[in-house]
């Protein structure tokens, strides 16, 4: 792993939740045209693979729950690709977004190359992180539907720890491990505070976007959010071409934010690390020794003659 400069990162500092969304903001802004050519071409190819591989229109129109969840089990394979996929468009944007304000040899091509390494550690550990995850929210479900949404909330942003610690700070997967606790753990409340409301913001842009994109076909923007279905079956509709090309457009849009988030979680960590490192050695080097309360032998200059 190559050793960089972190402070000379743009997202790297002691965040307030201001800075946070400002600098996410910029960042996007700033490298806009990468990453949404990047997206672009990602969500694209998502949308073709859910077209292609899963046919909504069976499912929706099925009424048999026997015959529903034998489909359900037979699209289980595809659903596996689709994610899979999902995993590796997620890693080359994170490689992205981590390493080209950085490294001035840094490209999208780069990016792509560069993030097979972090692939099957990454798979390893997100695998146990589910399982982990999953006795978790088991447990928050105890508590109800408070005590589920938190759980879902506190494994997320474990999660989104996972990728820039194992690209900042080597791909092995017993160090990501630990290293993601204990970075989550630092500022533990504000960090599931800024999750739980980046992704509260999150579906709400999504809600409107899809609200947008479905006024065309409904004509009513609240209609097409709450009802749709009375205008035109929500399958027809996703099939039109004017649909597909809108709702890549929409996903290229928000794809990268998860990874900016991701980013901004771990630099701040970092960033906080760092400061209290300094605070401890300058405090180091103000301590009293042992020397300092006894005066210095005194020689004149006849005693040295």
């Amino acid at each position: 792993m190559d050793n960089f400069n972190l402070k000379n990162h743009p997202l790297c500092r002691v965040h307030t939740i201001d800075t946070a969304i400002s600098s996410l903001l910029d960042f996007y802004k700033n490298n806009f045209v990468k990453l949404f050519a990047m997206s672009l071409v990602m969500a694209a190819v998502l949308q073709y693979a859910v077209s292609s591989m899963i046919d909504i229109t069976s499912i929706q129109s099925e009424t048999d729950i026997n015959v529903l969840m034998e489909k359900i089990q037979e699209l289980m394979i595809p659903f596996g690709i689709i994610a899979f996929m999902n995993i590796c468009f997620f890693i080359i944007i994170q490689h992205y977004v981590m390493f080209s304000p950085l490294d001035e040899n840094s490209s999208i091509s780069n990016s792509i190359l560069s993030s097979f390494k972090y692939l099957f550690p990454y798979l390893v550990t997100i695998i146990l992180l589910a399982i982990f995850g999953g006795l978790v929210i088991a447990f928050g479900m105890l508590v109800f539907i408070i005590g589920a949404i938190f759980a879902i909330i506190y494994v997320i942003t474990l999660y989104l720890f996972i990728l820039p610690t194992m690209m900042m700070e080597g791909a092995d997967i017993g160090n990501t491990i630990i290293r993601t606790f204990k970075l989550a753990y630092k500022d533990f409340w504000t960090n599931i505070g800024w999750v739980a409301l980046f992704l509260t913001l999150f579906v709400l842009i999504t809600l409107i976007i899809s609200g947008l994109i479905l006024i065309p076909f409904s004509g009513n923007f609240l209609q097409s959010i709450f009802n749709s279905g009375e205008a035109a079956s929500f399958a027809e509709i996703t099939q039109k071409p004017l649909y597909i090309i809108l709702s890549v457009g929409a996903s290229a849009l928000t794809m990268p934010l998860m990874s900016l988030l991701s980013a901004i979680l771990y630099l701040n960590g970092r960033a906080k690390e760092e400061n209290e490192q300094s605070r401890f050695d300058k405090t180091e080097e103000k301590k009293i020794t042992v020397e300092d309360l006894y005066a210095k032998p005194y020689f004149d200059d006849q005693h040295n003659k």
